[in-house]
């Protein structure tokens, strides 16, 4: 966390720097985008350490707590938050006790975990994640995308101080971008942008998610777990992704851009998604 005062946002740090421009070399004070290690305990218990931008937290334990341990929304009794001089701790104790895998050796119970939503599994069975199918879900046109697209930067404060954030974003049928969330991980910002949809009842299949960061195997199953239909991003997706998507009903839309985007799996919930 920061240690040079709290005259800026939280999640901003400042730090001396050397600013050259057009061989002017100039001294001042830059925001830059802070990175805390967020220890995760689950009833008493280590679980993980992931990398992440220290706001929004309440959000990130229960998204990641619903994306990960397969806790719904709810299914939390309490989350504490403390600040240790290492970084911060997130206490999650659950309303019913949680089992393991049957194995009494789940590889998802390890420290260290980094916010690459693989790393530190053992086992190859506990990476790749088949979630069920989704709903139908809200068919909607093209132009919601690029609504979206034109909402989506003003709902980032963090990045718009750093350019180091990324961002996750749910929009209505219409585009009209009602939730964001940042976060230096786009796991985490996604995780965060769930758990802030849970808690505040909001229906995942009654929009989509635009993400600003590529669309991986991992936002996609962590996106379909969450009730997600129409998954869009900024840039483009992996082909384990792809497959995923398709395997469970969901739309994944890659390359969004004004005028141009890319429908990978399932474009009938796309008006004017048919190709000619």
């Amino acid at each position: 966390m920061s240690t040079d005062g709290n005259d800026h946002a939280p999640g901003l740090a400042r730090r001396n720097v050397v600013d050259v421009r057009n061989g002017v070399a100039v001294n001042r004070q830059d925001l830059l985008a802070e990175e805390v290690p967020i220890a995760i305990q689950v009833n008493g218990e280590p679980l993980a350490v992931m990398m992440a931008s220290p706001v929004d937290l309440d959000d990130f334990a229960h998204g990641f707590a619903l994306t990960e341990l397969g806790i719904a929304i709810g299914g939390l009794a309490s989350v504490d938050v403390q600040t240790l001089l290492e970084g911060i701790q997130l206490d999650l104790h659950t309303l019913e006790p949680l089992l393991r895998g049957s194995s009494g050796d789940d590889a998802r119970w390890l420290p260290g975990r980094s916010g690459c939503g693989i790393c530190g599994h053992r086992r190859l069975e506990d990476v790749i994640r088949h979630p069920e199918a989704v709903e139908q879900g809200s068919a909607l046109d093209a132009s919601a995308l690029e609504a979206a697209l034109d909402c989506l930067e003003a709902g980032q404060p963090l990045n718009a101080a750093t350019g180091a954030i990324h961002a996750a974003a749910f929009a209505d049928r219409h585009g009209r971008v009602r939730r964001v969330r940042e976060d230096v991980g786009r796991h985490n910002a996604l995780d965060k942008l769930i758990g802030a949809m849970g808690r505040e009842g909001i229906d995942a299949a009654d929009g989509f998610i635009l993400i600003t960061s590529r669309a991986s195997y991992e936002m996609v199953a962590k996106a379909a777990v969450a009730g997600v239909t129409l998954l869009a991003a900024i840039s483009a997706p992996t082909a384990l992704a792809v497959d995923l998507a398709r395997g469970c009903g969901m739309t994944l839309v890659g390359f969004t851009r004004v005028g141009r985007h890319v429908v990978y799996s399932h474009p009938h919930r796309l008006q004017g998604a048919a190709a000619k």
